[in-house]
């Protein structure tokens, strides 16, 4: 992540991570002075987690809701049809942010890339892990605000 990249959170995601960010600092505070093998193995996870809630904090919008105007992008619930008709319905966002049981696909996902910008109506192609091609169009794009109203 670099520092001019902005990250769209809601005010509940943005407070789960500071509490995690504290949880976290206090867990590497209260370490053992003369880690084992395993101890700093779990020491290298935290310092590489607290980093990354660092950054997105840094660099976290909070609660603005981008323009309902169709079009996809972070801070937007997106639904999208499949080629084969199956639809699915998710919130382009930051994983590893708590936004309740709402599945998050991240904007540099190879699905959120290729969904971000489009308008609805659009269909757009990524490439799966196995290197074939999939294809969705964009039925819905709505703030996530609105979206939690409606529920």
């Amino acid at each position: 992540m670099t520092a001019t990249q902005r990250v769209w959170l809601t005010p509940k995601a943005y407070e789960s991570l500071k509490e995690e960010l504290d949880t976290l600092n206090r867990l590497c505070a209260e370490a053992t002075p003369d880690p084992d093998e395993n101890e700093l193995a779990i020491m290298r996870a935290r310092q590489a987690r607290i980093q990354q809630i660092h950054e997105m904090l840094m660099n976290a919008v909070v609660g603005e809701d981008p323009p309902d105007d169709g079009v996809a992008e972070p801070g937007m619930v997106i639904t999208v049809r499949y080629d084969d008709g199956d639809e699915e319905t998710f919130l382009l966002g930051v994983r590893g942010a708590e936004y309740g049981d709402m599945e998050v696909y991240s904007p540099q996902s190879p699905l959120g890339a290729a969904i971000l910008g489009a308008r609805v109506g659009q269909r757009v192609t990524y490439e799966l892990p196995n290197g074939s091609t999939a294809g969705v169009t964009l039925v819905k794009a709505v703030p996530y605000g609105m979206h939690n109203a409606d529920t």
